[in-house]
């Protein structure tokens, strides 16, 4: 990561998260009273192949004792009506501002994905993870739909797994080495404004 573009992370951060507090805090009140604790989700990513951190996410699935890996239709039955709602509008990844104050994450990049994957394509990862991972970026642009249409129709997490890493790892591994090949600041401007206005085809 460039120092500009850490630099423009740390300030775009430190702006949203002052102007979204209300924001915040309210979706946090809310699903405290409507789905109680705990408020918070956090996931172990990856950084890099090596170093792994904890995403945050405001929950929005009924907790169960064992959780692991993508979410497909097997997991639909858990996730709550805030929560429902949260995801369309992307709230759920708010507590990510302090992931990316953290340097986890910047806010374009390619999604963190679950150790399981890094260790399963090494060598893949190596490249994509050369970018800093992202709250947005291209393949979630391009893909997103499509992996949640995909995903959507699995019925078992077996059956989730082998979707995803049969038909959803490749294409997002493919966006996400044209993203980091093409990085820019303002590329990744016109990324951010693209998923503000939810439009694709930028690749």
């Amino acid at each position: 990561m460039t120092p500009g573009k850490r630099l423009f992370d740390i300030a775009a951060a430190l702006f949203l998260g002052l102007i979204l507090a209300p924001v915040i805090v309210a979706v946090a009140v809310t699903i405290r009273l409507r789905d109680g604790a705990p408020v918070l989700y956090l996931s172990e990513r990856m950084r890099d192949t090596e170093t792994p951190f904890q995403l945050w996410k405001f929950r929005t699935m009924r907790v169960v004792a064992e959780d692991s890996g993508v979410s497909g239709g097997d997991k639909t039955a858990r996730i709550t009506s805030t929560g429902r709602w949260l995801r369309r509008h992307r709230l759920d990844e708010l507590p990510q501002l302090w992931n990316i104050l953290r340097g986890d994450i910047s806010f374009v990049g390619p999604r963190p994905p679950l150790r399981r994957y890094t260790e399963m394509f090494p060598e893949l990862y190596g490249e994509v993870l050369k970018a800093r991972p992202g709250v947005t970026g291209l393949a979630t642009l391009a893909f997103h739909r499509r992996e949640e249409s995909l995903l959507a129709d699995c019925e078992t997490p077996e059956e989730t797994e082998a979707v995803y890493i049969r038909r959803c790892v490749p294409q997002k591994a493919r966006l996400d080495l044209i993203y980091r090949d093409r990085r820019s600041l303002c590329y990744d401007l016109r990324l951010m404004v693209a998923t503000v206005f939810r439009r694709v085809g930028l690749h």
